[in-house]
């Protein structure tokens, strides 16, 4: 793609990256067959190459973002499925991100938005505050059919429905702390708490940490940890964001000097994403740009890691898994086979659902702030994972846990759970 930026517009490294970018799209248009919205919409806006367009056309002339902009840069998922197909290697997800932040900072959105988009920042990553606003969600459930009729209101009474209705314990899996190997010690790793897995699903982290000191691994969950950043970051709030990475890079590299780690061991996909970018994120900070290279080194999805463990083979449990390959796992880590790998090694029959390359429309706040556009896509999600007409459904990303489960009633778990139950760890709760 031929662009036009001024020399005094590719001063600015992330106008000049953009710009990068942009010159490698070809226009084949390879990305709207594998597009969600596109898909969905069947608007060349609502693609990427569209998307394209309109980030090149608001950057080149160094415009402030408009209504149009924001509204098809804003039903874009992130689920960087065309990433993944692009035959040109153009790296969409540095661009969108870019885009993100250019429209937080030049665009004012409607008081509603702003509002919602100020709660979600405010709640979301932190644990302590989103666990009361979940307990508050009780009171007001009987009003989110009535919310969820007033448009400006919606994405109100959308968090009243996707709130659960028994709110699991605070787990010591979330508190900081060290849990030594029970086997012969082979390697040390920190482990993510998160901040929504946390509240919502402790026992994911529980079986983290059961299965690897089974296996031999020290587990240190490190006092300190924040957010990834990951869910600020997709709204834009760039400095946010960045602030979370500073403070992680720091928890982790105070680690590493303790007593060394072998990895930073992610159970949530869309936090191991962003977390692999902490590198390119802080690029242009002096102080942190090394360290937080270093960092992203370091961090593996949960499943990554076990890949490098040598797990023994286990009798046939008799169960269908179908598994959900979660868009952060497979675009952006591109991590396809290791889940499914240890899944089988474990016992279990497992299947690909059809259509597995389209998002199921979590997407962080994705199925809050664009709630048609997500239940469309979690009706198809749903349709062609119950066709294979499995016993369990298995993926890595709270986010697509929390999504699907509400579409269906075959339990889902996320990958460790089975894989803790398949190697000696007590039978996951929802199977009880």
């Amino acid at each position: 793609m031929q662009t036009n930026f001024t020399a005094e517009q590719l001063a600015d490294p992330h106008v000049a990256t953009s710009e990068k970018i942009l010159r490698k799209c070809v226009h084949c248009g390879f990305c709207t067959a594998t597009c969600p919205t596109y898909v969905t919409l069947g608007n060349e806006l609502d693609s990427p190459r569209g998307r394209i367009y309109l980030i090149k056309d608001m950057l080149e002339n160094g415009r402030a973002a408009d209504a149009e902009v924001v509204t098809h840069i804003d039903r874009c998922l992130s689920c960087l499925s065309c990433t993944t197909t692009c035959p040109s290697g153009v790296d969409y997800m540095h661009l969108v991100d870019h885009a993100r932040m250019h429209i937080e900072e030049t665009y004012k959105r409607p008081f509603w938005d702003r509002l919602t988009r100020a709660v979600l920042a405010a709640t979301l990553p932190y644990p302590n505050r989103f666990r009361l606003a979940l307990k508050a969600a009780k009171l007001g459930r009987p009003f989110a059919g009535l919310l969820k009729r007033l448009k400006p209101l919606e994405p109100f009474g959308v968090m009243l429905d996707l709130a659960p209705r028994v709110l699991p314990k605070a787990s010591d899996s979330a508190k900081p702390g060290t849990h030594p190997a029970v086997a012969p010690r082979r390697g040390r790793v920190a482990i993510l708490s998160g901040c929504a897995q946390p509240v919502l699903k402790p026992e994911i982290n529980a079986a983290t940490i059961r299965l690897l000191t089974r296996l031999g691994v020290e587990v240190v969950a490190p006092a300190g940890e924040v957010c990834c950043g990951s869910l600020v970051h997709h709204m834009g709030r760039e400095a946010q964001a960045l602030e979370a990475a500073r403070r992680n890079v720091d928890v982790w590299l105070g680690e590493i000097e303790k007593g060394g780690l072998d990895a930073i061991v992610i159970t949530a996909s869309g936090c191991g994403t962003t977390i692999k970018d902490y590198g390119f994120m802080l690029r242009l900070d002096p102080a942190y740009a090394e360290k937080a290279a270093r960092v992203s080194a370091l961090a593996k999805d949960v499943t990554e890691y076990l890949a490098t463990l040598d797990l023994p083979q286990q009798e046939a449990k008799g169960l269908t898994v179908a598994y959900h390959s979660a868009c952060s796992m497979q675009h952006g880590q591109k991590i396809t086979m290791a889940p499914k790998v240890l899944l089988k090694a474990a016992g279990f029959v497992v299947r690909d659902p059809a259509e597995g390359h389209l998002c199921c429309g979590s997407a962080g706040t994705y199925n809050i702030l664009q709630p048609e556009i997500s239940g469309k896509l979690k009706a198809r999600k749903v349709k062609n994972i119950e066709a294979t007409k499995p016993d369990l459904i298995a993926t890595g990303n709270i986010g697509c846990i929390t999504q699907i489960a509400t579409g269906t009633q075959i339990p889902i778990l996320h990958t460790v759970e089975l894989l803790d139950w398949a190697h000696g760890g007590p039978k996951p709760a929802v199977l009880s």
